[in-house]
């Protein structure tokens, strides 16, 4: 099943509330989490945007584990790094492997990194999960945001989903051809998936870059302005 992250966006309870307090409120938190180096603050920041994303507006635990997920996998190996090469003072932990040791300080800055990590990225999670992207579009209108950065990034967010759309397909025709069995049957789907990615990334970019020229684009991309719905 693919997590459509969109239409997650579209449906919950928080998807009509005032898109500006929402990204007031989750860049301020977060601002405010990575200022304030406290491993007290980090667990209450995601416990309670934790709380407004799965309580209050009601998207499912799987859904937003899903979110998560990639980002958990970068921190965990940022914070084992962290752990066994940095820090110094007393010795917890000796691997016995080319001097490579487990200190205090390098115990306590892989925790607080990993706690200040999830914090973070659970206020991003609130702020995508609850916001349609025509609604964060015309935020950054509002605000005076420049028009290139807005194109960039609607043009940016057209062309992840359709890049996890071919990724999903071909995995699943892979998969009913029998393309993870053993080791090297998966080694060497994995490789033709990445090719075949590649050149698919290419021409998805060449037909993108037609279709605008065909609407004599010009460096503008309008914005739209989405109306409430009623209730």
């Amino acid at each position: 099943m693919k997590f459509d992250i969109d239409h997650i966006a579209h449906n919950n309870r928080l998807t009509d509330t005032n898109v500006y307090l929402k990204v007031i409120v989750s860049i301020a938190i977060m601002v405010a989490t990575l200022i304030i180096n406290n491993l007290t603050l980090d667990i209450i920041v995601f416990s309670l945007m934790s709380i407004l994303v799965i309580g209050v507006a009601r998207i499912s635990i799987k859904s937003y584990i899903k979110f998560l997920t990639i980002p958990i996998i970068f921190a965990v190996v940022t914070c084992v790094f962290l752990i066994f090469f940095f820090g110094s003072g007393k010795v917890i932990f000796n691997t016995g492997l080319w001097g490579i040791v487990v200190t205090q300080s390098s115990l306590d800055l892989g925790i607080s990194t990993f706690c200040r990590c999830f914090a973070c990225f659970s206020c991003l999670g609130f702020l995508t999960l609850t916001t349609p992207i025509a609604d964060l579009l015309q935020c950054l209108h509002t605000i005076k945001v420049p028009i290139v950065f807005i194109d960039i990034s609607l043009l940016m967010y057209n062309t992840i989903f359709i890049f996890l759309d071919q990724l999903y397909t071909m995995r699943n025709a892979q998969e009913t051809r029998l393309g993870y069995v053993g080791s090297k049957s998966t080694y060497k789907s994995l490789g033709m998936l990445f090719s075949n990615l590649f050149f698919r990334s290419l021409d998805k970019s060449e037909t993108l870059q037609c279709s605008l020229d065909s609407r004599c684009y010009q460096g503008y991309l309008p914005v739209y302005k989405p109306e409430r719905r009623s209730k």
